[in-house]
């Protein structure tokens, strides 16, 4: 048994759970892979800690943090499974859900389908009171009224209530105190005001990430009080860790009070182990490409840094299509859905064409292969008949396939209707996923400004490596790096993550008329306030970093971009470097600045303290390797035009300076690297599979 400060970080997906295990200062991790339970999704965290810690020979009383991210928040909302939630907001304003933006994402269409609201209107209720545009009271707060809306709460049974009430953002008074009088007289509801939860302009946003905030809270706060207890159990006595959207960890009593900011912790903590792996390989543009079990997601880490976002949406009715989710305005890593998962169900649509997805087949009852019932083929079905995956060797052997279950659902639900062979049907799904993510992803790219051809391809997930190089093939992508534990990212990204925060406080105002003493204050209170709640999950106040940053656009603009800033630049009242870094931000972003007027929206705030050490142990991990590795088994796989007798190597079998050109097959425990021919594998010296095309 090794002593030392022994980490764990857990990342719950649809269909599989990563635990990895890590003593501080150790070049090895201990890694587990093991199926979701969605009845209880805290029993496979549990079942796969305690197999990581008897691999160690430890026990949990040795462990010193647990770092947890969960899809429990993005499931809620997606499968509306949240609590019953009420809307307390101004009079005049309760069908802001209702009206969104009045703007159609698919114009033309008939039968579009706009997102649900989350909150039925007969349970949008209303105070009188109103703030101006300054967060100046126009009228004032009628209390007397909230008995009613009390007795009205009551009477609904509802679990969660959200309040947000107009300019709160700027004069949170009001909203404090119909919290304060629901929290009295209903001690038992949940409560959340929108100057705590979202405290920035834009009405509907800031509407709907408060409710949906108020949606999950209950179960959120249920589960994790369970997960805590149950670890406690164990003989971890320590606090437990949480991993935001924007791949920042925060102690868990905080994260309760905001768990809609975890509403993509897991694919986030994906990015921060990306930044991990592409600066290990020195390589600081990177195209993070996540494919699990369900979805795949893209990430662009631009000069070393995820790029980042305040506004995106999550639980669209129509995959792909921006304006047809519900929006949310909270820091996150700036990613996008572009595709399917392992476990997404292919089909031949009523116009006789492939559609891969949206529906996964999850972890229960999962791809036709696991054998658990499903009937339906799924991608992972098509990996497995295509030779990109073994029947035996899946997770290391612990979990056996079942090829003839695969095949049999590829010819009855493709293969027969396509007129084609079981083969070519599955070679048809892997096509239709690949191009689908390269199109996507490129899209992303250009969206952004970014050329997607100057980055590597730095593919995660325990499907990512499968589909890389066919991918950065049609991407126009020359150079891959391919992590060992790619499986497992988002968990080894948890290990990653700082202790960190970032507040948002709205503050408009004409860049030319800004009064610049006023701003220094609301930073310095911005800094008091982070600052405090990183404090709780531990940062030592000497390793605490601020970076300040203000969203600005042009006036008349509906839209704005992120600038940064310093302390010492708003102190010293620079207008003129404020005005210079906002042009240089525009243009950067859309090869072009203006001669206009700006304006300023809100000051942003990130407090972090110091990055893990795992970069620098992983990076020391070199291990000489064999110049020209030798497989020692083959089997058929396919590509492009039919089987190819194939060499199969363990990742084991490489180290620093090994060599080799596809075909061939890389099998890690939890995932497997299909190498086609065109490309050449060399090792470097952080144990990194760079792949480069040669042809």
């Amino acid at each position: 048994m090794e002593t030392g400060d022994w980490r764990v970080g857990v990342d719950i997906g649809g269909t599989f759970t990563d635990v990895v295990l890590w003593r501080e200062g150790s070049e090895n991790l201990v890694q587990v892979k093991l199926l979701t339970t969605p009845d209880d999704p805290s029993r496979a965290v549990l079942d796969g800690v305690g197999e990581a810690l008897a691999e160690a020979g430890i026990g949990a009383a040795q462990l010193t943090s647990v770092v947890h991210g969960t899809t429990l928040v993005a499931n809620a909302l997606i499968e509306r499974k949240g609590v019953a939630t009420a809307l307390i907001t101004t009079q005049g304003f309760r069908d802001v859900l209702e009206i969104g933006r009045e703007w159609r994402y698919d114009l033309f269409n008939l039968d579009i389908e706009m997102p649900t609201p989350l909150v039925p209107r007969r349970l949008c209720l209303e105070i009188d009171e109103r703030l101006d545009a300054t967060g100046a009271v126009d009228t004032p707060l009628d209390l007397e009224q909230l008995p009613g809306i009390i007795a009205a709460l009551g009477a609904a049974d509802v679990k969660s209530v959200a309040v947000c009430l107009l300019h709160a953002y700027l004069n949170p008074a009001h909203e404090q105190a119909v919290g304060s009088a629901i929290a009295q007289a209903m001690p038992g509801l949940a409560v959340s005001l929108s100057s705590a939860v979202s405290a920035e302009m834009g009405e509907y946003e800031r509407t709907s990430t408060t409710v949906a905030n108020a949606y999950v809270h209950p179960i959120f706060r249920d589960y994790v009080e369970r997960l805590a207890g149950a670890l406690q159990e164990l003989g971890y006595s320590r606090e437990l860790l949480l991993v935001l959207s924007d791949g920042r960890g925060i102690a868990a009593d905080v994260a309760v009070k905001y768990p809609i900011r975890l509403v993509q912790s897991g694919p986030a903590a994906g990015a921060e182990a990306a930044r991990l792996f592409g600066e290990l390989a020195r390589q600081r543009d990177i195209l993070c490409f996540d494919m699990g079990g369900t979805t795949a997601k893209a990430c662009l880490i631009h000069d070393g840094e995820p790029e980042r976002t305040v506004n995106f949406e999550v639980a669209r009715e129509t995959r792909f299509a921006e304006g047809s989710g519900l929006p949310l305005l909270i820091p996150a890593i700036d990613m996008i859905e572009i595709g399917a998962g392992g476990g997404s169900i292919a089909r031949v649509d009523q116009r006789g064409l492939l559609q891969v997805g949206p529906d996964s087949a999850g972890a229960d009852p999962g791809p036709a292969c696991y054998g658990r019932g499903n009937e339906f083929p799924t991608v992972t079905d098509c990996d497995l008949l295509l030779g990109y995956l073994d029947a035996d060797s899946f997770l290391g052997g612990k979990m056996k396939l079942d090829r003839a279950a695969a095949e049999k659902a590829i010819q009855t639900h493709l293969a027969d209707h396509l007129g084609i062979s079981a083969t070519e049907a599955a070679w048809g799904v892997h096509e239709t996923v690949t191009a689908n993510m390269a199109q996507a992803a490129t899209i992303h790219a250009i969206e952004r400004g970014l050329d997607a051809t100057r980055f590597a391809m730095l593919p995660i997930g325990g499907a990512g490596p499968v589909h890389a190089c066919s991918m950065a093939r049609k991407m126009g992508i020359a150079r891959l790096v391919c992590p060992a534990g790619a499986g497992v990212a988002s968990a080894i990204g948890m290990l990653a993550a700082a202790k960190s925060f970032e507040i948002g406080r709205a503050a408009p105002a004409e860049l030319s008329s800004l009064d610049f003493a006023k701003a220094a204050d609301l930073l310095r209170e911005m800094a008091e306030e982070a600052s405090a709640l990183v404090s709780s999950a531990g940062a030592e106040e000497a390793e605490v970093t601020r970076r300040f940053s203000v969203m600005m656009r042009y006036v008349g603009q509906g839209y704005e971009i992120e600038v940064p800033v310093s302390l010492e630049m708003i102190e010293r009242q620079d207008r003129e470097a404020l005005s210079a870094g906002f042009s240089e931000c525009y243009s950067n972003r859309y090869g072009r600045s203006e001669d206009m007027p700006a304006e300023l929206l809100s000051w942003r705030l990130a407090v972090t303290g110091q990055r893990s050490t795992l970069g620098d142990t992983l990076g020391q991990r070199s291990v000489a390797g064999v110049a020209a590795p030798v497989s020692k088994t083959t089997r058929p796989v396919w590509f492009d035009a039919g089987f190819v007798e194939t060499p199969v190597y363990k990742r084991a079998d490489f180290g620093t300076g090994s060599r080799i050109t596809g075909p061939a097959i890389i099998e890690e425990n939890e995932s497997t690297l299909v190498l086609p021919a065109g490309f050449q594998l060399s090792v470097d010296a952080a144990l990194n599979l760079i792949l480069e095309t040669t042809s």
